[in-house]
């Protein structure tokens, strides 16, 4: 009851890169790099499961950005000539690469993370990738020119890496998408269905991750546009309810998310965000747990995962260590809490 997990990412050792920053430049190359990967993949494994989560992640620690490190592998992409686009429609602007052909893997993706996450922990390991609008969302399009065409080429390619990770070992495949709370009404529409062509044939499960994005200034302000309830979800969750993604990943502790919206998710699980990754203030064990005691109004109790609201890669790494901890802990106490309410005569 009330398992935990993190959204993905977690900050990246000074020693690996930059630090606190969403595109970090490497300090290594080549052979050494690969190893300072895996060693700070090795660091992040002990420290979740020193702070007693439940299913456990790579921290995106060979990635230098949670889109971007699926793309480097697919061919028909130039990463040569990168041009500055708007982001989340407009939300700030990145350099990003070009579509140029037709899209293909140029080989497995993430075999060397998922496998060595696999072999470095007994507990159930999630493999996140990032969902096929989002991707969309974060090239510039030179060859396909339509959106939900370029969406499904990706998904097919998502599927194919997705389906290898499941044979690597993976409990939980997750797919982020930023891009279902910015374009409501298109992910309602085919945004989800790319989604379920990503996750064709996958026996694990399959979890999405929609939330209002990392801790950064851009999305702090965007945030602060939304009026007094976010009811982006709104649009999205029935979609979502009636595909066959397994679990749902939302942002909740300190937002402005109507709590009512989870009650849309009837039959999945619910990956409550519990950790606000926009604060570097670490959270109490009893805020974690108040905020899983109200989900628990529209979340049955075995359907509740705790989770952080997003990733926590821009966080300095005491933070992260400090709000890992506090996650495990107010679940347990949910859950002593929760045992005793319904143990009385």
């Amino acid at each position: 009851m009330f398992r935990t997990t993190i959204a993905g990412s977690l900050p990246k050792p000074e020693w690996l890169s930059e630090t606190q920053k969403l595109w970090p430049q490497w300090k290594a190359e080549g052979d050494a790099l690969a190893q300072a990967k895996l060693d700070a993949t090795l660091l992040w494994i002990k420290a979740q499961e020193d702070a007693g989560l439940d299913v456990i992640g790579d921290g995106e620690q060979s990635r230098q950005h949670f889109v971007h490190g699926f793309l480097e592998q697919v061919a028909g992409i130039d990463f040569e000539h990168k041009v500055e686009m708007g982001i989340r429609n407009d939300r700030y602007k990145a350099m990003v690469p070009q579509v140029v052909s037709a899209l293909s893997l140029k080989g497995r993706v993430h075999a060397t993370e998922a496998r060595f996450l696999r072999a470095h922990t007994t507990k159930p390991i999630k493999f996140t990738l990032p969902g096929p609008m989002t991707i969309v969302d974060t090239v510039a399009d030179r060859f396909y020119g339509d959106r939900v065409k370029m969406a499904f080429a990706f998904a097919e390619l998502l599927n194919q890496e997705a389906l290898a990770l499941q044979a690597d070992g993976v409990d939980i495949v997750q797919f982020d998408e930023p891009a279902f709370n910015v374009y409501m009404a298109e992910a309602a529409d085919w945004g989800v269905k790319a989604l379920e062509r990503a996750a064709q044939g996958l026996t694990c499960k399959t979890a999405v991750h929609i939330c209002y994005g990392y801790g950064i200034t851009a999305n702090v302000q965007w945030k602060q546009t939304l009026g007094e309830q976010w009811r982006q979800y709104e649009q999205v969750f029935p979609a979502l309810a009636a595909s066959c993604i397994h679990q749902v990943s939302l942002e909740c502790f300190h937002s402005k998310v109507p709590a009512e919206l989870m009650a849309l998710l009837k039959g999945k699980d619910v990956m409550v965000g519990v950790i606000d990754v926009a604060s570097d203030q670490v959270e109490t064990a009893e805020e974690v747990a108040n905020t899983i005691e109200r989900a628990l109004q529209y979340v049955p109790h075995e359907r509740l995962i705790a989770c952080t609201n997003c990733g926590l890669a821009p966080m300095s790494r005491a933070v992260a260590e400090a709000k890992l901890k506090a996650l495990a802990d107010g679940a347990r106490l949910a859950r002593d809490r929760h045992e005793k309410a319904n143990s009385r005569p």
